[in-house]
């Protein structure tokens, strides 16, 4: 089973009650999909709408973007005067994510959308399509939306290395110029095969939204959102040195996760030639979720402040270590984790996630 899903269910450490972060950025890209879907319903007025959300994980942000999407489409077509299209929604993820808990949440957002359309609002079907994005999962010209939300920058498999990335589980300032060059070349296949599917599934006129952590500089070993990576190898370095766990485990163990840069995601999309950029955006957030204001806010209790990060970081990559090195050393590996992120000096600019948006139409 592929290790690369976040901790299922509603429990305390699961997906669904810590994804603050992700509600926050597809919060921030709101004005982008907004936009995008407008503009979309403007040219092409179909009976029956099509809409995908790739990456779609579990818990409250699954139908998040989905409802502001078919919101924004009612809204227009009133104002021109044109009945309602049927939607059809199509949620995907690997075939390890929880689509239980998705299909259990899809009468209350059926529910919610009868509530707050007024009469005439056409039907709304949901379908769940377990998949890889970076393979076909649709047919051909049957898309008109798509929207993808903190899913690309993961990769599809771990790059085949020359040489070990020693100490090391991403792509590091120390890591060997063989090992960056092979987690650039996966983004690169990857992205490249996301738009070439994508480019045969959209009718001409389609729109697509992607944010993903990306990185401010064309260098590739940039630290723009890699520190937390940088925190979790000092841990598991640590526990190394400890003997608590095997080097060679250490060793073995890289992360599927690579931020673009700008430059990069602009030179594939136009290489490819399926797609025309509309709006390409960068900004920050900091990774607890929180923005400055209610940082300091909160920042009354340094427990606090690594709580909400440790949780964060637990819903997301415990499955990759359970997997990996097992249970039993999880417990040990999040306080640790957690002791580091509460030291002052652990703060300041390193705990900004950068982010890129790009807003993209499918060409004829």
């Amino acid at each position: 089973m592929d290790a690369l899903r976040m901790n299922e269910g509603l429990g305390e450490n699961s997906y669904a009650n810590n994804s603050l972060l992700q509600k926050k950025v597809i919060l921030m890209t709101r004005p982008i999909t907004e936009a995008a879907i407008t503009e979309l319903y403007n040219t092409i007025s179909p009976k029956t709408l099509c809409i995908a959300d790739l990456g779609c994980s579990s818990g409250p942000n699954t139908f998040m973007a989905i409802f502001d999407l078919i919101k924004n489409v009612d809204k227009r077509r009133k104002s021109l005067g044109l009945e309602s299209p049927e939607y059809q929604i199509f949620l995907n993820d690997l075939p390890s994510n929880d689509f239980n808990t998705i299909f259990k949440s899809v009468p209350e957002f059926l529910e919610r959308l009868r509530n707050e359309m007024e009469a005439g609002f056409g039907l709304c079907f949901v379908t769940g399509v377990p998949g890889s994005f970076y393979q076909r999962l649709f047919p051909t010209k049957s898309l008109h939306f798509i929207h993808s939300s903190y899913s690309l920058h993961w990769l599809s498999r771990i790059p085949e290395m020359e040489e070990a990335n020693k100490g090391n589980i991403h792509m590091a300032i120390s890591s060997p110029p063989s090992v960056k060059k092979a987690y650039m070349n996966q983004f690169k296949q990857d992205f490249f095969a996301f738009l070439s599917c994508r480019g045969e599934e959209m009718v001409a006129g389609g729109r697509m939204v992607l944010t993903m952590c990306g990185r401010n500089s064309e260098e590739p070993c940039r630290r723009d959102g890699t520190y937390r990576w940088e925190v979790l190898s000092m841990v598991l370095r640590d526990m190394v040195a400890e003997g608590l766990i095997e080097e060679e485990k250490l060793d073995s163990f890289n992360l599927r996760d690579y931020r673009p840069s700008v430059g990069e995601l602009k030179h594939l999309v136009e290489m490819e030639g399926s797609f025309r950029i509309d709006r390409l955006e960068v900004y920050e957030i900091y990774w607890n979720g929180y923005d400055e204001g209610e940082i300091s806010k909160h920042e009354k209790s340094q427990d606090v402040f690594g709580y909400y990060i440790v949780k964060c970081m637990r819903a997301v990559v415990e499955p990759l270590l359970v997997h990996h090195f097992g249970e039993e050393i999880i417990e040990e590996v999040f306080l640790r984790y957690k002791q580091i992120i509460n030291d002052p000096m652990s703060r300041e600019e390193k705990t900004l996630f950068v982010n890129v948006t790009v807003s993209l139409t499918k060409m004829i």
